[in-house]
């Protein structure tokens, strides 16, 4: 059973820091893209950040130059470091990854349960 399990959320105030860590289990045979998704209560979910397994990234226009998305291809692992955290960055975010599961011929999007992160004072 594929697993992705986040952690790091929490509060933070405005101007703070929060790293997000994702960590992909089980049986797993290659990971493409891994990303980071939020949303906000009555909004839709949205894209933060991404990253293939090449390293090449891709980030909202909201959060370019202040988060910064990295992984671990070894440890199947994908983090989100957030700085100068907003209040409008409040949202639970959800790790994703595109992989293909061992035994299976095709890739499909894994997602985490998501953590909540809320940036007030």
């Amino acid at each position: 059973q594929v697993q992705l399990v986040e952690s790091g959320g929490g509060l933070v105030q405005p101007g703070g820091s929060l790293r997000l860590s994702c960590a992909a289990s089980g049986f797993i045979f290659k990971i493409n893209a891994m990303g980071w998704y939020r949303q906000a209560p009555g909004k839709e979910r949205e894209l933060v950040a991404a990253i293939t397994s090449g390293g090449s990234t891709n980030y909202a226009d909201s959060v370019k130059g202040r988060f910064t998305i990295s992984r671990d291809n070894a440890k199947k692992t994908v983090s989100l470091q957030m700085n100068s955290l907003k209040p409008e960055d409040t949202a639970v975010y959800y790790c994703n990854a595109n992989l293909q599961p061992l035994y299976y011929s095709r890739t499909t999007d894994y997602w985490g349960q998501g953590t909540q992160v809320t940036v007030s004072s």
